[in-house]
């Protein structure tokens, strides 16, 4: 009797030990593909807003709702460069993305870290710290990137900005951003 009880516990042991690791792994695969998801999007668009404009957006790092929003932005954009050229003030200056649209600090950043994730099965928010160091003192701050899991693929879907911004959210930032279009 004791050693069928004995059986039934180290079966039980091994079984919850044996999930735990699949957790863990599967914890610290979700946390590297954030990681590569959040490099990606600072260094293929952190230091200029000519990116947007000169390749197509990704569906691979962008949710398709985020995506979305981006291409109304830029096609509004595009499509006022091209009427302020037809114009008869093609001097005026046409709807353009002016600053880092990534970032809560208009001149964008000179570094930055991750500082924490917290993920929740299909999505996640991850912490990153900014800072901006060519003034004197060196600015820092924090946004908010949210991810989703899409198609076994994390990709950012939105962004919060902290305080030193001039809007709460990528989103609302772009959406605003295409309406100004004349």
């Amino acid at each position: 009797m004791m050693k069928q009880f004995l059986l039934y516990v180290s079966v039980f042991v091994a079984f919850v030990s044996c999930n735990k690791k699949g957790e863990a792994t599967s914890s610290t695969t979700d946390s590297a593909a954030i990681t590569s998801t959040i490099n990606t999007l600072y260094n293929q668009y952190g230091k200029s807003n000519e990116m947007v404009y000169n390749q197509p957006i990704s569906g691979d790092l962008f949710s398709p709702d985020l995506k979305n929003v981006l291409e109304k932005a830029i096609n509004a954009s595009k499509e006022d460069i091209e009427r302020v050229k037809k114009s008869d003030h093609p001097d005026e200056k046409p709807l353009l993305f002016e600053g880092a649209i990534f970032s809560s600090l208009y001149e964008g950043f000179t570094g930055y870290k991750i500082q924490s994730m917290d993920i929740h099965d299909k999505t996640a928010d991850v912490m990153v710290q900014f800072e901006y160091d060519m003034v004197k003192p060196t600015v820092v701050w924090k946004d908010k990137v949210q991810l989703v899991n899409s198609e076994n693929k994390w990709k950012i879907d939105n962004i919060s900005f902290d305080s030193i911004g001039n809007s709460k959210n990528l989103k609302a930032r772009l959406t605003e951003f295409a309406q100004a279009n004349p």
